[in-house]
This record gives structure tokens, C-alpha cells and sequence, in this order.
């Protein structure tokens, strides 16, 4: 019996050890009481921000966000309201991301069209006219390891001695078509503002787990897993390619016509691999069609192979290219690269002859209501 009393304890011990080794990626968040930590952040304006900035504000609330979650672009415009109900009471609302652009995986980009790099929440911000300022934190994450958030979007909000008095959600309804039965943020700054105690001081909080650095490990092995992935080009005729066009399933296709000899077609083939990795999970497809000879098929699968191209891909069976653009769109007039984006039921949304924009093509993707931003 001492030996297993031993035994369960020594098992006891290890795992424990090992919740805290699985646990050291996420900080403390901070408690209720404790004082705003100081941070000195460049904001997507170019100005660096620091509590200082923000000293004439009765009540600074800090939103940990980030570009690319659905949960948090669901908040957005619930953010901007917050900023703009409260400007005129001394209410000071700013946003934070930490995630670490390189910790995330093309697979959870699928509700975006952008990642969370600065360059891209400058993008994000004027997209979505922020009335508040967006501070990048991702390179070595200080701020949010200060702080503790557990996900995306994570609210803190202080006193005008900048002690903690509420964190949590922002409220209790993910979809902004959604009514909240509990809209705990602002019930936290009008409290606040009246000079009266915080009702609910702390709850739980929905979103994108943080991507801390300790995570880059994750994207890198994605990327060794499309090695993995097997890749085929298969054979199609004129009658195949019109069934592709007529697009007969629940998906929006994109449908991009290439060459290996044509030098725009191999130079913009990587931003529809990015497309095929982020949206693959969706209501999505990404579909080849190679305008090379039937005889250089082995040519154009190696290509595909080297670029990881596991989506469906095509070789037209002939080599007739006028009947290749007929099939494909009779609107085309055949310089490549020829781009289509087809919803369900074949309707064209989105025709290119010659190179795409792939910021613009992602977000057209994403905006399309067969994907969509939101759960």
C-alpha cells in the first residue's frame, strides 16, 4: 500500500509539473484592483502611445483584439460604438493586437482577408473607419503578457487611478445581428462614469485563443504538412470545363487559367495557393485549369507538385486553345492568366484577363455570403 500511496503521488506531482509547463504560454490576466500596467506601443496612426497619452481620460478601456478571428471582427463596430457613446464623458477606448503574426497558420485566416501584421492592421483600420487608436504589440507581445488575455476580443477597463475594475467580454452575443441580454462593458463604464461600483466585475470571455510566440511551431508545421498532400492533374474536355463553369455545388469556386510558359500565370500561382490554404476549410474551392499542350501535362504536374497545388487542378485534352476559351467563357479573349470567381449555381461574380490583385481577391472571397466574416 506505501509503495502505491508513493507511486500515486509521485504521478500526482509530475501532473501537476505538467499543467504548469502546458499552462506557461498563457499569462495571469490581470486581477480586479490591480494597476494598468505602462506600455509604449505604435499605433497604426505612426504615433507611439503610452498610459500617458490617454492621462486626461476618467476611464480607459483597452480592447485586446486582433485583425483576423471572426469573433473579433464580429465586435468591431460594437467597439466604435463604445468609443464614440462615451468620447464626450472622459472615456478613452483603445485596442491592442498581440497576436504574433508568425504564430498563425494559413488555416486560421479562413474568416479574413487580412493577418495580423502592422502593415495589415493599417489596412484594417482604414477599412473600417477605427474612430480609436490600434496599437501593434506582436513582436514581443509585453503588453498582452502584462495584461493576460485569453482571447479575442478581451476587454480591461480602468478607473481614472487606472486600477482594473472590470475584464471580460464585451458582451454576451458573438453575431453583431445578435441582441445581448447582457452588455457587461458598458454597463462597467457607465458605472464608472456615475461614480458608482461596477456591477459585474469580471466574466468569462469568447474569441481566437492569443497567439503567443510559442505557437510559431504550429505554422511551420503546416507548412511541412502540404508537402504531404497529395497533387493531380487530371484530364477535361470542353463538356467538363462548361460543368466547372455551372459550378453545381454549395461552393464558391474560384477558377484560375494558367500556363507553365506564361510568366504572370507562375509569378501570382503562390496567391491562389495562400487563397487555397486559407479558405479550403469554408464553403470554398480553389480549381486549376493548365492551358498547356496535353503533351506537357508531366511539365505542369511537376510545377503543381512544387507549389503544394492539392486543390483540383486540369489539363484541357486537347490542343485547341480557341476551344479552351470558348468552354471556359466566351467573354474571354484569351490572354492568360484568366481568372473567374463562380457562385453556386454558376452565376460569374468577378471575371480578370491578365494578373488579379490578391488583397483585393481575398476580399471579395471573404465578403462573398457563401463565406462570409461570422459563425
Amino acid at each position: 500500500m506505501c509503495s502505491r500511496y508513493r507511486i500515486s503521488v509521485l504521478l500526482f506531482i509530475l501532473l501537476v509539473a505538467a499543467g504548469k509547463v502546458m499552462s506557461a504560454d498563457q499569462p495571469e490576466t490581470l486581477k480586479i484592483g490591480a494597476a494598468a500596467p505602462d506600455f509604449n506601443l505604435l499605433g497604426t496612426d505612426g504615433k507611439r502611445y503610452s498610459l500617458k497619452s490617454f492621462a486626461a481620460a476618467e476611464v480607459l478601456a483597452i480592447v485586446f483584439t486582433c485583425n483576423h478571428c471572426p469573433t473579433a471582427q464580429a465586435y468591431e463596430g460594437r467597439i466604435k460604438a463604445l468609443a464614440a457613446d462615451f468620447k464626450t464623458k472622459k472615456v478613452a477606448v483603445i485596442a491592442i493586437s498581440s497576436n504574433d503574426p508568425k504564430a498563425i497558420r494559413l488555416d486560421e485566416l479562413g474568416y479574413t482577408d487580412l493577418s495580423d501584421t502592422y502593415d495589415e492592421m493599417k489596412i484594417r483600420a482604414k477599412d473600417m473607419g477605427y474612430n480609436f487608436p490600434y496599437l501593434y504589440d506582436g513582436d514581443d507581445q509585453k503588453t498582452a503578457l502584462a495584461y493576460g488575455p485569453v482571447a479575442t476580443p478581451h476587454i480591461f477597463i480602468f478607473d481614472k487611478s487606472r486600477k482594473l475594475q472590470y475584464n471580460g467580454r464585451i458582451d454576451d452575443v458573438e453575431k453583431p445581428t445578435g441582441t445581448p441580454k447582457n452588455m457587461d462593458a458598458r454597463n462597467a463604464i457607465e458605472a464608472l462614469v456615475a461614480g458608482k461600483p461596477v456591477p459585474v466585475a469580471n466574466t468569462k470571455t469568447f474569441g481566437c485563443s492569443m497567439k503567443w510566440a510559442a505557437k510559431e511551431s504550429g505554422a511551420q508545421s503546416e507548412q511541412a504538412g502540404w508537402a504531404k498532400e497529395p497533387v493531380k492533374l487530371e484530364t477535361i474536355d470542353e463538356a467538363g470545363l462548361k460543368e466547372l463553369i455551372q459550378n453545381k455545388t454549395d461552393k464558391l469556386r474560384l477558377i484560375n487559367v494558367w500556363a507553365t510558359w506564361c510568366g504572370p500565370c507562375v509569378t501570382e500561382f503562390p496567391d491562389f495557393m495562400t487563397m487555397h490554404h486559407m479558405y479550403r476549410g469554408r464553403d470554398f474551392e480553389f480549381v486549376s485549369i493548365s492551358a498547356d499542350s496535353p503533351d506537357k501535362k508531366a511539365k505542369a504536374l511537376k510545377f503543381l507538385q512544387g507549389k503544394y497545388a492539392s486543390n483540383p487542378n486540369y489539363i484541357f485534352n486537347v490542343d485547341d486553345k480557341y476551344k479552351l476559351i470558348e468552354a471556359v467563357d466566351p467573354k474571354w479573349q484569351g490572354a492568360l492568366p484568366y481568372t473567374l470567381l463562380v457562385e453556386p449555381g454558376g452565376k460569374i461574380v468577378y471575371s480578370q484577363q491578365g494578373p488579379i490583385d490578391p488583397a483585393k481577391m481575398k476580399k471579395m472571397i471573404v465578403e462573398n455570403k457563401y463565406v462570409g466574416r461570422y459563425y
